[in-house]
């Protein structure tokens, strides 16, 4: 059973998959695949395995050995789904694996900027604290998170490991009604009055159709003027020139971006461009600590081993 891993490189160095090798001895596995590299590659596969690479209906049903795809990522936005599913193609993503990881980077980044770290390492390097008559420099204003309501948007394996350490911080946690629903569950709140009610909003939500662009000029609008947006879920969920705008006008505070609707934003984007110390930009590594990308890797195995044994384990399609 020929089997291929095409973007190897997105997971980082240093990781075993001595055990992947074992279940796949066909195994073949490249660092990155381009695009005009696919149909070489892929010809006679029974698996793929891939983080990122855009897996198309066309693509799918010219492959027909193909029976398995392994993706080592939670998002399945790369894959057509309906298109595996006609062709009796089993897809699997991964859940939970790095969920520490992200929560501490979304706490990072928010300590970061609700303590004006930035600000002030500036200034200590200007000279400021040198030149200052008393013995703590307190040019910027600083935020404590037990007075601030974190709302989280997409409440699944990510959105619960965030909330537990914003509780620890003794933070008040609202949790967004799904996006696109106007049914608001138990223990749930509106997304308008998420919007209305958030000192910090983080999202953890898969990029759909009724999530695309989730984030635009009326909702930066709605949000305390005060408030923090943090993105470590997908790009697509927010307008960058919206955000930009938000942030340059003071319509919100901050924001934390780990992704973009492009990536690498070879195009570029208004984020990059922006130079206000209230934004933090970041190359999507909120889900990267060693222990996660090792985690990513034995999920997958994890996955394929159920696929061969008959049973169904992360299985998306």
């Amino acid at each position: 059973m020929k089997a291929v891993f095409l973007d190897y490189a997105t997971l980082g160095p240093d990781l075993d998959v001595s055990a992947l090798r074992t279940l796949l001895p066909e195994l073949e596995v490249y660092d990155v695949t381009e695009k005009e590299q696919f149909e070489e590659r892929i010809r006679d596969a029974t698996f793929i395995l891939t983080n990122k690479a855009r897996l198309t209906d066309e693509l799918l049903r010219t492959h027909p050995k193909l029976r398995f795809i392994g993706l080592t990522a939670t998002g399945t936005d790369n894959v057509d789904l309906a298109a595996a599913k006609r062709q009796g193609v089993a897809v699997c993503n991964i859940r939970g694996y790095c969920t520490q990881s992200i929560a501490e980077h979304v706490f990072g980044c928010l300590l970061n900027l609700t303590h004006r770290l930035r600000c002030y390492d500036a200034a200590v390097r200007a000279g400021d604290w040198q030149r200052a008559d008393d013995f703590c420099l307190l040019s910027f204003p600083i935020r404590e998170l037990t007075a601030m309501t974190l709302g989280i948007v997409g409440y699944g394996e990510l959105g619960k490991g965030v909330a537990g350490i914003a509780q620890a911080f003794g933070m008040k946690v609202i949790i967004s009604a799904r996006p696109g629903t106007d049914r608001v569950a138990e223990g749930r709140v509106s997304f308008d009055e998420l919007l209305q009610r958030s000192d910090v909003i983080s999202l953890h939500c898969p990029l759909t159709e009724a999530t695309a662009g989730l984030f635009t000029h009326a909702e930066f609008k709605t949000m305390k003027s005060s408030a923090i947006l943090i993105n470590t879920a997908r790009g697509g969920l927010v307008d960058s020139a919206a955000l930009t705008a938000a942030l340059a006008s003071g319509e919100i505070a901050a924001a934390a971006i780990d992704v973009l609707p492009q990536e690498p934003p070879v195009d570029g984007n208004p984020l990059l461009d922006y130079e206000g110390n209230n934004l933090i930009i970041t190359p999507h590594i909120a889900w990267g600590t060693d222990i996660a990308r090792q985690g990513a890797v034995n999920e997958l195995v994890a996955n394929v081993a159920a696929f061969l044994k008959g049973e169904e384990r992360c299985r998306v399609v």
